[in-house]
């Protein structure tokens, strides 16, 4: 028989919302789950899932300031939904942003479920910050969000241009049921469409811009996975061997499907050195994001165009 999982400590009448979060992230820590859905330790999750039971604010002041929640009581019976909510947690080890059915991406909220993974691309800061504009001219009008998931990057491409077509495209009617809450949502009926499509395989383009946050994970590391992640939809994660099955079928069918001086923004995330040993001849730019240069990377149509030429010599 198993061990029933940690819960956080009763705590007596009059505990504190710093109380509860500290008593969580403890809990968190002592049962060992697993990060890395929207949050990195175990006191920042404490935090998200305290708030979000006792509905306030998710960016609530915690800290010892005057005026601050730290020290708000909480009632017996929020407390025991606080500790249910935990246990919860734990038990099924799903990431916490199933359990609150929300997740943010750089700041902007977004609806998921176990249809799609936890939005968490790196390419969000590049939509946001800039980081892809030099590459984008006045022609850039069609812009696809390749394995869109729950549609985040599709939503934060047609944000951050105002003046593009977006349309999220991916292989899973449930995903795209998710995108669908996403797009409406925020509004962007109008300038998103949603479509099912097996890679490239329904999406003749012309594209000037391709996002894609592909299944990149190689088997290995699959193997490897915590609870947290193997609750997500593996087809969105599982790259093959080496985590490039979908990229190479991606590379060969993209330069008929790319705009002339089209580019094509691509996460590989852990995936660099499997990346360059597949593609050792492709030349590519490798974007600053907050995880450093390796993980997501850019590259034109004519660097793919070529490197098609060269390998079908």
């Amino acid at each position: 028989m198993s061990a029933p999982a940690p819960q956080p400590a009763a705590l007596p009448v009059g505990t504190t919302v710093g109380a509860l979060v500290a008593s969580g992230a403890q809990c968190l820590a002592d049962a060992g789950v697993s990060f890395g859905h929207g949050t990195t330790n175990a006191h920042d999750e404490a935090a998200w899932l305290v708030l979000w039971r006792l509905g306030l604010p998710l960016d609530s002041d915690l800290s010892d300031a005057p005026g601050s929640l730290k020290d708000q009581p909480v009632a017996p019976a929020d407390q025991a939904l606080v500790a249910a909510l935990f246990a919860e947690r734990i038990t099924s080890r799903k990431p916490a942003a199933y359990l609150t059915r929300e997740a943010w991406l750089q700041g902007v909220p977004f609806y998921v479920d176990e249809r799609a993974i936890v939005p968490r691309s790196f390419i969000a800061e590049l939509l946001v910050d800039g980081g892809v504009d030099e590459f984008l001219s006045d022609r850039t009008q069609q812009v696809l969000d390749l394995c869109t998931g729950n549609g985040s990057l599709a939503v934060l491409a047609a944000m951050a241009w105002p003046e593009v077509q977006v349309t999220g495209a991916d292989i899973s009617p449930d995903a795209l049921a998710v995108a669908q809450i996403n797009v409406a949502r925020h509004g962007l009926q109008d300038r998103i469409r949603l479509q099912l499509s097996d890679g490239l395989g329904a999406l003749p383009g012309p594209w000037d811009l391709i996002l894609c946050n592909p299944p990149y994970v190689n088997a290995t590391s699959m193997a490897a996975l915590p609870a947290e992640y193997r609750a997500e939809p593996e087809l969105a994660l599982a790259g093959g061997t080496d985590g490039m099955d979908f990229v190479r079928r991606l590379f060969a069918q993209a330069p008929a499907c790319m705009s002339e001086g089209a580019v094509m923004v691509l996460e590989i995330g852990n995936e660099r050195a499997h990346f360059e040993a597949a593609f050792a001849e492709l030349p590519v730019f490798w974007l600053d994001t907050s995880a450093g240069e390796d993980q997501v990377l850019l590259v034109t149509r004519e660097a793919l165009a070529a490197y098609a030429r060269l390998t079908a010599q």
